[in-house]
């Protein structure tokens, strides 16, 4: 048809438009034929002639006409369905590719009508059902292109998308899409009185079409990541039902086929469609988990008052059950291999979403006490907490049973909920007592995630004091060392290093078995000298930093447990430990912690008392003076270019830092800055004045002493003569010393 008899046929349905209170006889008849002639027309990609019919009235004779059909419709029922058909296509076709006319359709207030005659079929739909919703093939039809339609006119124009998100027209969509078809719902179909006289391959081939189609639309209203534009948030928590319930299709048993169904080319639209669907609702449920915090909290709370939260739906214990139980559908087999397994991959792939949306819930600060249930005295913990357990007692050997996926979800939900000390401690204590578990599941070959997991969550647990003893009798450090988290093919991964470090770090914190664990036997391949070997090889503060202060805590529980408390065989242990770290390495490594923490005044002291604590112990004071008076490695040097405040800035040039530990310790001692502690600065003299005592360094190294002493004596001298309150613990600190090197 040409451009000017287009025209005409647009003018002829607002003629139509005009006669609609006349009530004629046949009017939607007359509407539908030609807006059906009008929709055909615009089939044909003609941009001048969609230009010219958006600058006519059309836009708003459209809007009347359906505003029209909806004000005639009766108990529901529309009155002209072929006539809204058409309309909506002429509709989808104006706005196709086209912004100037998508901008007159809103003007017009075409897309918000279309949301309210969506809204009038969702109103009639029952939610979170397994079974699709009974309707008939021309409301399908409507119902489907109204969604086309609004998918058309929102590609790529914001003005809309913006609009829609106002009338929660996502929301709608969401409501008669997983109604009209859940997911595997073709399953389950039978042939009734309902659909007796309906084509069953029409009428699932539209439902799988509209489902497609909505989720298009839906994905359009947010808004697209790859486009880095923030998504927009589109749903909260009354989506979660009908988001979850879906994840159900997946849960074993399946019923087989139906008849209609029953080979691989017949429903393989269907099948295809499902698969869609699932891999679009695991991103959305993990993005709405990750971004929004009401829904963390609703899947919280629903874990334990379903009924006041979603419906009577259990949406968190949903996603557990499909987490643990959800499958691949045994009719995947007859597709080919290569299709098969790309559908198994994305499948786990989805279940991997879900396990993140799980561990953002566990780890939302609020949801602490709301997932923590101690009502029940058989599931200590709750529900929630329970799950965790029963996943990590039952898949401990993961040799056996395989499952990754869990042990995952759970080390990382608990790792979450256990930061406080009471949760923390009722995992490790009977009769949940989790440590040896988490033990086993430390194995060499284990994947990577599961080692972040399992230690992420040791971690946590290692911080509570009360803990420790239990996770030693678990072997927990010695199963750090043997499971190779501190070797070399783990340098890829320093945040899992780092944690592991971290465990060691806490449970030497005052418990002299654990300690055992970490410096005995002395031989090559200590946990201690594991994580030393790792220090010196790697580039990265953190595991210097953290590494080096295990030996910290190591030193500072050895030398503060009275030999009194021990046994003899204990004595005897305490004793080979000591010597163990009295060593070049050792010592050294406690320099290096010294010189490169320019920035981190507490990590200079931990450094500093450990040394001092180790120039107690015979040849510790020689290998101490060493230490300090040797020049640093390169890395120390560069790491420390920060200076400590403004008042240290000269001690050492920005760019090459201290030359030796010795040069961090005088600008510890000139640094009077309020971010300087005091106490600080006293046990810089402390140590200085211990080393010049009679007998605690060789005699063979008297040089290097004074070389020490005339470094540092002007400025204790200065120190020793200051005056002030803040200065008094310093003063007489400095005292002493000149009076150890008299």
């Amino acid at each position: 048809m040409s451009g000017s008899a287009t025209l005409q046929t647009a003018s002829k349905l607002g003629d139509l438009l005009a006669q609609l209170p006349l009530n004629k006889p046949n009017q939607w008849s007359d509407i539908e034929l030609t807006a059906q002639s009008l929709a055909n027309d615009l089939r044909s990609k003609n941009a001048e002639q969609q230009t010219a019919l958006g600058q006519t009235l059309l836009p708003q004779t459209l809007t009347s006409l359906l505003k029209g059909v909806i004000s005639h419709s009766q108990n529901g029922e529309l009155a002209c369905k072929s006539a809204v058909f058409e309309l909506l296509r002429v509709a989808a076709n104006l706005c196709m590719d086209h912004d100037e006319n998508r901008g007159a359709l809103l003007d017009a207030g075409f897309p918000q009508t279309v949301v309210g005659l969506l809204e009038g079929y969702a109103d009639s739909v029952r939610p979170a059902q397994r079974e699709a919703f009974p309707i008939s093939i021309p409301d399908l039809k409507i119902v489907k292109t109204a969604i086309g339609f609004l998918l058309n006119v929102s590609v790529g124009y914001d003005p809309v998308k913006d609009r829609l998100v106002s009338l929660e027209a996502a929301m709608t969509i969401l409501k008669l899409s997983t109604a009209i078809y859940p997911i595997g719902s073709w399953l389950s179909y039978k042939p009734s009185d309902d659909n007796k006289n309906e084509d069953p391959a029409e009428s699932w081939s539209l439902r799988s079409t509209l489902a497609t189609w909505a989720w298009r639309a839906i994905e359009e209203i947010r808004g697209d990541e790859e486009d880095q534009q923030q998504p927009r948030v589109i749903f909260g928590p009354d989506a979660l039902p009908l988001l979850v319930f879906q994840l159900r299709a997946f849960i074993p048993p399946y019923p087989e086929p139906p008849a209609i169904f029953s080979t691989a080319s017949s429903r393989r639209s269907l099948v295809q469609a499902d698969f869609d669907i699932y891999e679009q609702i695991c991103g959305l449920i993990e993005s709405l988990c990750l971004d929004v915090e009401d829904v963390r909290l609703s899947l919280a709370r629903g874990m334990t008052f379903p009924d006041g939260e979603h419906g009577g739906v259990k949406c968190l214990s949903e996603l557990l059950t499909f987490v643990e139980k959800g499958d691949y559908p045994p009719y995947w087999s007859s597709e080919s291999a290569g299709e098969r397994s790309a559908k198994e991959k994305a499948f786990d792939l989805g279940k991997g979403a879900i396990v993140k949306a799980i561990v953002e819930v566990a780890g939302e600060e609020k949801n602490t006490d709301t997932l923590w249930d101690d009502s029940d005295a058989e599931r200590p913990g709750g529900e929630f907490v329970s799950r965790m357990v029963e996943w990590i007692h039952t898949h401990k050997s993961l040799k056996d049973t395989n499952r990754d996926d869990l042990i995952v979800c759970a080390t990382l939900s608990l790792g979450n909920i256990c930061r406080r000390d009471a949760h923390s401690t009722a995992i490790v204590k009977p009769p949940i007592s989790l440590a040896p578990d988490l033990a086993a599941l430390l194995e060499p070959d284990a994947d990577i995630k599961v080692k972040h997991g399992v230690i992420g969550l040791l971690k946590h647990l290692a911080q509570s004091p009360g803990n420790r003893a239990a996770l030693g009798q678990a072997a927990i450090i010695q199963k750090l060392a043997s499971s190779q988290v501190w070797g070399e093919k783990m340098d890829m991964v320093e945040i899992v290093q780092v944690a592991a470090i971290g465990v060691a770090k806490h449970m030497c914190n005052g418990d002299i078995d654990n300690t055992f664990a970490l410096i005995l036997p002395p031989e090559t391949g200590s946990p201690l000298q594991q994580i030393l070997e790792l220090v010196r090889r790697s580039d990265s503060i953190a595991v210097k930093s953290e590494g080096t202060r295990v030996l910290v805590n190591a030193v500072k529980t050895l030398w503060s447990t009275d030999p009194k408390t021990l046994d003899e065989e204990k004595v005897k242990k305490r004793e080979a430990a000591m010597k163990a770290v009295v060593t070049e390495p050792c010592v050294s490594a406690l320099a290096r912690l010294i010189g490169r923490s320019k920035r981190y005044p507490t990590l200079i002291n931990e450094g500093v008392v450990a040394l001092s604590l180790v120039s107690t112990h015979p040849n510790g004071g020689t290998l101490v003076l060493d230490s300090i008076l040797n020049p640093l490695p390169t890395e120390a040097i560069r790491t420390s270019s920060q200076p400590l405040s403004a008042v240290s800035a000269t001690e050492a040039s920005p760019v090459t830092g201290p030359r030796r530990a010795l040069d961090m310790l005088i600008s510890v001692l000139r640094d009077n800055s309020p971010n300087m502690p005091s106490e600080m600065r006293a046990n810089v003299c402390a140590l200085l004045g211990h080393l010049g005592r009679k007998g605690v360094v060789a005699e063979s190294r008297a040089v290097d002493l004074q070389r020490m002493k005339d470094s540092t004596r002007e400025l204790v001298e200065s120190l020793s003569r200051a005056e002030g309150p803040s200065n008094a613990k310093v003063a007489a600190a400095a005292k002493r010393t000149l009076e150890a090197w008299a």
